[in-house]
Parts: C-alpha cells; sequence; structure tokens
C-alpha cells in the first residue's frame, strides 16, 4: 500500500484585525515571587538548623528536624503533581486545532516566559542548593543515610522541579497544536533528566552510607548526575523549535494587521 502523504497543517488568516499581543509578565513575576519565597524560606531554614540538628542522621533531633520534612516533601510534591496533571489533562482544549493564530501566538508566548522564568530558577537551585551540597561534602566529613543538603537538594528541588517540567510537558502537547499530533523530542529528554539521576541517586545514598567516605564533590559516585546537566542542554532544541513557529505566526499576524 503506498504511503499517503498529509500536507503541512496550514493556518487561516482571520478576516477581522487581530488585537496586539502583550507579554504574561505579571504572570512571570508572580511565578517568580512565589518561587523565590518558598526557596528563600527553605535555603533559611537550612542555613539555621543544618549544623546544630543536622549532624547525624541517628540523633532524635535529625529525626523531628529534617526527616518530618522529608516525608511531607515525599508526600505532597507527587499529590501535587498527580492531582495537577489530572487537571490539566480532563480541561485539555479539545478544539485545539481551530485556535486562531493570535490565541497560538499569546500561548507560545507564555512558553518562552516560562522558559525565562525556569532558567532564573535553575541558577538559584543549583546556586544556593547544589552549591551548599558541595560544601556539606567537603567540610562536615558527612555522611550518615541522609543529610540536610540531600533533603532539600534530591527530596525537594529536585523533585518539584521534575513536577513542573512534567506540567510543562503535557500543557505544550495538550495546548499547542504543533505538538499536538507529535512529541517534542527535546522537550522530552529535559524531562528525563530527573528520572535519570534516580538509579545514581540510589546508590549514592546507599554507598555513603555503608562504604564510601566523605571525600571531593566530583567523586565517582556522583558522576551519574551529569546525566541532569545532560537534559537540560535540550532546552536549546526546543527553544529553536517554539521560535521557528514564533517566526511563522508572527509573519501571519502582520500580515492580517496590515
Amino acid at each position: 500500500m503506498s504511503a499517503v502523504i498529509q500536507p503541512s497543517r496550514a493556518v487561516t488568516a482571520p478576516t477581522e484585525a487581530a488585537p496586539s499581543i502583550r507579554g504574561p509578565w505579571m504572570f512571570a513575576a508572580a511565578v517568580g515571587i512565589l518561587a523565590g519565597l518558598l526557596f528563600g524560606v527553605y535555603r533559611w531554614y537550612q542555613q539555621n538548623y543544618s549544623f546544630t540538628v543536622g549532624m547525624d542522621y541517628f540523633e532524635p533531633e535529625f529525626q523531628t528536624y529534617w526527616m518530618s520534612l522529608f516525608y511531607v516533601q515525599m508526600t505532597v510534591i507527587p499529590l501535587v503533581g498527580a492531582v495537577a496533571l489530572a487537571v490539566l489533562w480532563f480541561t485539555r482544549d479539545r478544539n485545539v486545532m481551530s485556535i486562531t493564530p493570535q490565541e497560538e501566538l499569546k500561548r507560545y508566548y507564555y512558553v518562552l516566559t516560562l522558559l525565562a522564568v525556569a532558567s532564573i530558577l535553575a541558577a538559584v537551585i543549583f546556586g544556593l542548593f547544589v552549591e551548599a551540597d558541595a560544601a556539606w561534602h567537603q567540610t562536615t566529613v558527612r555522611d550518615t543515610d541522609f543529610t540536610p543538603t540531600h533533603i532539600a537538594l534530591f527530596y525537594f528541588a529536585i523533585p518539584a522541579a521534575l513536577v513542573g517540567l512534567t506540567f510543562g510537558w503535557m500543557w505544550v502537547h495538550t495546548r499547542l497544536p504543533e505538538f499536538t499530533k507529535r512529541i517534542s523530542v527535546p522537550l522530552s529528554l529535559v524531562v528525563a533528566g530527573p528520572i535519570l539521576i534516580m538509579p545514581n541517586l540510589g546508590f549514592n545514598e546507599w554507598g555513603h552510607t555503608f562504604f564510601y567516605a566523605e571525600e571531593l564533590f566530583a567523586a565517582p559516585i556522583h558522576w551519574g548526575f551529569v546525566a541532569l546537566a545532560w537534559g537540560i542542554y535540550a532546552l536549546g532544541g526546543f527553544a529553536v523549535q517554539c521560535v521557528a513557529r514564533v517566526a511563522e505566526l508572527t509573519r501571519l499576524t502582520s500580515a492580517t494587521t496590515a
């Protein structure tokens, strides 16, 4: 049977003048401020309690101040993610292929704005949590089953980022016509980054507890974590996909308003 070649999706220009589209600056500011407050409060907690009640996993104070936090995070973050994804799926746009070019362009503005905010938050996470973990490794000669820096980084910041990325992945593939019939491989690689480090995370905690004394931050037991950074690099490919479509939509909307 011969293959049938489907023509590329064409966007029909509206007959009336298109309204101007503004970037979602208030939305970006709200997301940035809320995330900044959350990370700031967490970092304050680390600064005040890591060296007083966070040095030994087997002390009762550690169970109170850190393991209780661990259990709350491991319950709330997956629960919030599951509810958010369910809501996103059941409220998806059923007629996404029929939206106007102006509406599609507006949605891309939200995507690009969130990418900008996410880049700032990534720098905050690396600066406040990853570097704090590096300092902990090189100064406290760790290491019990869990540490304050690992509870903050591996069981809070990265799971929260994974939930956000998964939410973004589903939003893109249910709200943007360009991705409803195909999968964005670069964006999928970004989401896969936190998932791919999970085996190394288990090996890391087990190794530190049973056979690996504390060390330089660049020890072999940490090498598997580079998969997370490699996944982040794929954001460049997703940005190229978005910008290419934005350029096409911009030409179309400009022609309708001329």
